[in-house]
């Protein structure tokens, strides 16, 4: 009797379990419902933007906020097309600032220039484009009601961007033999960099090597077809960057590599330029930083540049690890490699090997194209 009252009371509370999971899952239900924003604030209808991507020009477009139905966070696009679209398919998307987070998206000329090629806008025409804003909630999007044009005109640039970039001409480091031309680095699609001397002479850039290649030219701070670049003066050593995606060019003299030790907060030896992108300085003593806790050993490089007429400015190239531990011989090549870092005193900083401390060592700096990524090496003596 006593077993048929244990396992009616057992089935009974089963079941009740079983009809209580339809309620309690209800109510774990998330609430995707919202509201998309039915106001664009700016810029304003039929808005007309000269682009001009070689500056740091923005565009701010913005909007009124769309509401979730429980109170939280919405998150937004920011949605383009043709003007004649009607953003099934957009051209392009992008979050707005804040990761998403905020009712505003900020775009530069560089970018915008982009867009604008992607609807099918010409180098040096001008063209619409319409813009809208995407609302969303998990995956919940709702597109605003409300769309706007902008006008854009567009700046010199390259309907078909070269593969492969090479530097030529009697002023370089390669000399005018078109065969023995220097490749450029590709660093994004369509942007390329190489770090170089340049002295009295010409030079131009080419797609290839050999046979009867596209030529190219930097004037002022723009790449036109054909043509040479003239260099008066010494000697110097520049770095060279071609975005073809909107003809521009920037040319930076690196004045100096030095070797910063992290815990003196200085450079302590200068690296002198050997050529074709890589600095060398030999048999420099290294000597660790004895603090109370231990010796240390951390280091980075510091490049002093400069643009034009402007003033020295210092960019420093160090690990792509925030923290590192002392390198060995089993330590893979990909440590050494170098990425632009901030200026912190420690932080992206290198650590020497062991044996380092009171030895002398060979540092050299590659920021060649012919390497898979930039890097360093430390040879001790």
């Amino acid at each position: 009797m006593l077993r048929k009252q244990y396992i009616s009371l057992l089935f009974t509370g089963i079941l009740a379990v079983l009809i209580g999971l339809p309620s309690c899952n209800k109510d774990d239900d998330p609430n995707l419902n919202l509201t998309a924003p039915d106001s664009l604030r700016v810029p304003t209808d039929n808005a007309f933007v000269k682009l001009n991507p070689t500056t740091n020009a923005s565009i701010i477009f913005e909007w009124k906020p769309g509401v979730a139905a429980d109170g939280s966070l919405v998150m937004y696009e920011l949605a383009f097309d043709k003007e004649d679209g009607d953003f099934s398919n957009p051209v392009y998307k992008m979050a707005s600032d804040g990761n998403g987070g905020q009712n505003r998206a900020t775009l530069s000329h560089k970018d915008l220039n982009k867009v604008a090629n992607l609807a099918g806008i010409a180098s040096l025409a001008k063209g619409k484009l319409k813009w809208t804003v995407l609302a969303s909630k998990g995956n919940n999007v709702q597109k605003s009601s409300a769309s706007r044009v902008l006008e854009v005109e567009r700046p010199a640039g390259f309907s078909e961007i070269p593969a492969d970039v090479y530097i030529t001409g009697d002023a370089t480091e390669y000399g005018a033999e078109l065969s023995q031309a220097g490749r450029l680095k590709q660093i994004r699609a369509g942007e390329f960099e190489i770090y170089t001397a340049l002295k009295a002479g010409t030079y131009h850039f080419v797609n290839k090597k050999s046979g009867t290649p596209v030529s190219f030219s930097i004037t002022g701070n723009l790449i036109q077809e054909d043509g040479e670049t003239t260099v008066t003066g010494g000697t110097k050593v520049y770095r060279i960057n071609l975005d073809f995606n909107n003809a521009a060019a920037k040319l930076t003299e690196i004045k100096e590599v030095g070797l910063w030790f992290s815990p003196k907060k200085q450079v302590i030896v200068t690296l002198p330029y050997i050529g074709k992108g890589v600095w060398k300085v030999a048999n420099t003593p290294i000597e660790f930083f004895q603090e109370s806790w231990g010796r240390d050993e951390r280091y980075k490089f510091r490049l002093t540049t400069k643009e034009g007429s402007s003033a020295d400015a210092m960019e420093f190239m160090g690990s792509v690890n925030a923290d590192n531990q002392r390198p060995t011989s089993s330590t893979p090549a990909s440590y050494f490699y170098l990425v632009p870092v901030n200026n912190s005193d420690y932080d992206y900083a290198f650590k020497f090997r062991s044996e380092a401390d009171k030895s002398n060592a060979d540092v050299t700096v590659f920021l060649s194209p012919d390497v898979d990524a930039y890097t360093h090496e430390i040879t001790v003596k």
